[in-house]
């Protein structure tokens, strides 16, 4: 498998950079609210106490993505499809006061003669690329595609040769294959270091990395299980859910699976099962996965009920959070300020962040429509938005 030269580690470089420049004062938080119904974005007073709301925008699409390029500080891209329309990817370039349908969405190559080509059901994920690729983005669509667009998100191309490789095409499964509404491509990862550095999740089919800048593709499954009676070895039956890269260490990756916690410290390509510390009446599974901006020991996760037939609730109808600060080898537990009975709802994978603050602000939004936040850490819970459509996605954006 190939390996990346490094030379210092990201994180003593970092810690470099602080020590030189002294903390970065954090800007107004926007929070980026992305449902089945719409799009709302709050904006934050410097205290993080009051919020605006501006919205809906999109009202009756299904938006699985709404996300701010922190390289212009302006420009939105959203995900966005409806029934009778299909799917599609709205540009704004000044904060969601106008909206432009880009020019050519997410779509599969045409296939000749007879055989069936695939259609995209819906762009499921966007990442903006590189620092020193300001016009470039990634998408991920479903069912699972992988797609970029050079001119800021105005066109897309398939990328690379996962959409048609008939290896990939096979690990891909179809759309009747487990996900309720279809597989995804997603955690499309751009190393900050090198933008030919990438990865990707397949849900299901594994976790995937190029070092070529996308020319070719190595699976990394070491050490991650997959449900009883499967085998470990094929792609296919992995399904991560979220994978995220470590701002202050991108040499840490950490992963909520269909079938625990993990975390790997690259050059190694083992992963770890750190859910193991996790309380055994409330398990290891989950959705979304969120790291510390400067802490690489520092991770969240949200717990759901993953017992037998999969009912994607809170654990007891009792909803909370739970936080590691060493590196997944214990947990503590977060629910102060959240419902204590009867609060049957859960977070999807997009649908919990934080902002860059000191101490960091944690957000999620639930399947029941609550836009939750703590600008303590998890420490407490707090409801700044109720009645919401169902929430899918929940991104931050630091604004100046």
């Amino acid at each position: 498998m190939a390996r990346i030269a490094r030379k210092p580690t990201a994180k003593t470089q970092a810690q470099g950079l602080r020590a030189k420049r002294g903390p970065r004062p954090a800007g107004r938080v926007a929070i980026l609210v992305a449902t089945r119904k719409g799009a709302w974005l709050y904006h934050g007073d410097a205290a993080r106490k009051t919020w605006r709301v501006d919205g809906p925008h999109f009202l009756g699409h299904i938006v699985s993505h709404l996300v701010l390029d922190p390289r212009d500080g302006r420009t939105l891209l959203a995900a966005t499809k409806t029934g009778h329309l299909g799917p599609t990817v709205f540009r704004s370039t000044d904060l969601g006061r106008n909206w432009k349908e880009t020019a050519r969405p997410p779509a599969f190559a045409r296939v000749a003669g007879s055989e069936k080509g695939r259609a995209v059901d819906h762009t499921f994920w966007l990442t903006p690329a590189h620092a020193n690729e300001p016009n470039v983005w990634y998408a991920g669509t479903s069912p699972q595609g992988l797609f970029r667009s050079e001119d800021g998100g105005v066109t897309w191309e398939p990328f690379s040769s996962v959409n048609d490789d008939p290896q990939y095409r096979t690990w891909m499964g179809t759309v009747q294959d487990g996900t309720p509404d279809g597989p995804k491509m997603h955690s499309i990862i751009v190393d900050p270091r090198d933008p030919k550095h990438l990865y990707f999740g397949m849900s299901g089919g594994g976790v995937h990395e190029s070092v070529n800048g996308g020319r070719t593709w190595t699976p990394i499954l070491k050490g991650l299980e997959v449900v009883e009676g499967f085998d470990a070895s094929t792609p296919s039956f992995h399904d991560p859910h979220c994978i995220r890269m470590c701002p202050s260490n991108p040499d840490r990756l950490y992963q909520q699976n269909h079938c625990g916690i993990y975390r790997l410290d690259r050059p190694a390509d083992t992963w770890l099962r750190i859910g193991k510390s996790m309380p055994k009446r409330v398990g290891d599974i989950g959705f979304p996965m969120v790291l510390h901006p400067s802490d690489a020991d520092t991770a969240w996760v949200f717990p759901m009920d993953g017992s037998t037939v999969w009912p994607r609730v809170s654990v007891e109808g009792v909803p909370c959070a739970y936080v590691t600060r060493n590196g997944g080898k214990s947990w503590q537990r977060l629910d102060s300020g959240l419902p204590r009975s009867q609060a049957w709802w859960t977070v999807k994978r997009q649908a919990m962040t934080a902002d860059a603050h000191d101490p960091v602000g944690l957000y999620f939004g639930t399947t029941s429509g609550e836009l939750w936040m703590s600008r303590e850490e998890g420490n407490r819970w707090a409801c700044i938005a109720r009645h919401l459509p169902e929430i899918y996605a929940v991104e931050t954006a630091e604004l100046r």
